[in-house]
């Protein structure tokens, strides 16, 4: 019998998109699917600033800058809709870069970020093979909500 998986980071969930969705700041995973478009899809979600350099580096300075200022109460929750295609058109190491990024950013000492990813409940299992190939298989698959 194998080892039981790691438990996923706290700040992921998988959203099977049965029930209404999540408040949050809504990213449309169609426009996703590219490094370069999910960069643009973040800054016009959630309104990121003229310098947001569209980079991975970039994303982690602007949601460092983003979550030290927030006054709002709760978590920082991006809701990505349509989640199976997100950056369905790269190579799994840049969905494990953008994990990386969240994490780190959800583990800095700020407000508390979250990342919802929302989909059909049958294209849920293959984002959750993405996902952990994504991360190099350390961590478990998000559990659904």
């Amino acid at each position: 019998m194998g080892a039981a998986s790691p438990q996923p980071p706290a700040w992921l969930t998988l959203d099977p998109a049965t029930a209404s969705e999540p408040a949050g700041v809504p990213v449309p995973g169609a426009a996703t699917r590219t490094r370069a478009a999910l960069h643009d899809a973040l800054a016009a979600a959630m309104a990121l600033p003229d310098w947001y350099g569209r980079n991975w580096d970039a994303l982690a300075d602007v949601l460092a800058d983003v979550l030290a200022d927030r006054t709002a109460p709760g978590p920082l929750t991006l809701v990505v809709r349509d989640a199976a295609n997100l950056l369905a058109d790269e190579p799994p190491a840049q969905l494990g870069t953008f994990l990386d990024v969240l994490g780190a950013a959800a583990a800095g000492g700020h407000a508390t970020l979250r990342l919802v990813l929302r989909d059909a409940p049958e294209r849920l299992p293959a984002l959750r093979d993405r996902l952990t190939a994504a991360l190099g298989g350390h961590v478990g698959a998000p559990e659904t909500t």
